[in-house]
Order: C-alpha cells, then sequence, then structure tokens
C-alpha cells in the first residue's frame, strides 16, 4: 500500500501523521511541489524488455515532456544489492527533477522538507517527481523487488550531489 508518513526531524521514531488515501497524498505532497499520481496499468508481460516496458507507457512518458526514459530494476538476488542500497541512503539533491514510475515492486523515498521528513512509500502504478534540488534518500529495501521508468531532461541524467547530512540514517527505511 502506498502512504506517507510525516515524521518531525526531532522524532524520527514517530511519525505525526501517515496518509494512505490517494487524494491526501497527491494533496500534501503537491504542498511541497511534489507530484504524486496513480497511473492505469499498461499490458507488460514479466520479463519484458526495456525496449517494451517504455513502449507501453509511451503516451504517459510523453505527456510528462521530459526528453529521455530509461528502465532501473533491481531483485534480491542481485550480488551487488546492498552496495547499491547503500548509496542510495545517503541525502542527495539532483540537478534535476527526480521521476520514477513504479511499473512493479515499491520503494521509499524521504523528503527532507524542513524540519520534517515525508516518507513516501511508492509501489506498483505510483508516479513521483520529486523536484529538482529538494533533499532526499531512496531506501530499496533489504530484499529489493522494483522496475521503474526514469525520465530525464537530459541524456546523462540527474547528477546528484550529495548533501553530507547523516539525517536519513535515523528514520525508518522500507523493511522497518
Amino acid at each position: 500500500m502506498s502512504y506517507v508518513a510525516v515524521y518531525h526531524i526531532a522524532t524520527p521514531d514517530t511519525p505525526n501523521k501517515v496518509l494512505t488515501h490517494l487524494d491526501d497524498i497527491a494533496s500534501t505532497l503537491a504542498e511541497h511541489g511534489v507530484r504524486f499520481e496513480r497511473w492505469q496499468p499498461a499490458p507488460v508481460e514479466k520479463g519484458a524488455s526495456d525496449a517494451d516496458i517504455i513502449a507501453a507507457y509511451k503516451p504517459q512518458i510523453d505527456a510528462l515532456g521530459y526528453r529521455s526514459v530509461g528502465v532501473a530494476s533491481m531483485t534480491g538476488n542481485h550480488p551487488q544489492k546492498d552496495e547499491v542500497r547503500a548509496g542510495f541512503l545517503d541525502e542527495r539533491r539532483y540537478s534535476e527533477d527526480e521521476v520514477r514510475f513504479f511499473v512493479a515492486g515499491q520503494g521509499l523515498f524521504s523528503l527532507h522538507l524542513g524540519d520534517y521528513v515525508y516518507a513516501v512509500r511508492c509501489e506498483k502504478n505510483d508516479l513521483l517527481i520529486i523536484p529538482a534540488g529538494l533533499a532526499h534518500w531512496f531506501d530499496m529495501g533489504e530484499n529489493p523487488h522494483f522496475v521503474t521508468l526514469r525520465p530525464f531532461n537530459t541524456e546523462q541524467g540527474a547528477v546528484a550531489q550529495l548533501t553530507g547530512d547523516g539525517l536519513s540514517r535515523a528514520f525508518p527505511g522500507l523493511d522497518d
């Protein structure tokens, strides 16, 4: 189930509120310039190629207006899953919007907004657009499973700048 858990940075173990209804999630995040919506699933067969996945969602991708798109995926049997996971747990900002559409699986994006952290659990058919410059981190969990579309404005994709803030380590992850 998709949700947003809102934490004050002083109490990372207890959320102030948890939202589970799509409209509540979308409107709360929109107050901070973050876009969240649920797309209708396209016919994508298990094991489909990246090109097939992109083709299945081409109309929705084109409507977003980004110049290029890639597919990112991870499974629990990936030999470097722990290293990849650790790299995304550091708070960062990107030079352009970070856009993720979950074709399958799940992930947890935590957005650092002033004195609050908004933990956004995304799952299949969820679209999340985090505006350029907004500090956040991503947790794929101990046994990751996701396939996402990643639209970009540039061919090289978004460039991450780590904030150096250790705040991300204090908050619950996807498996907590």
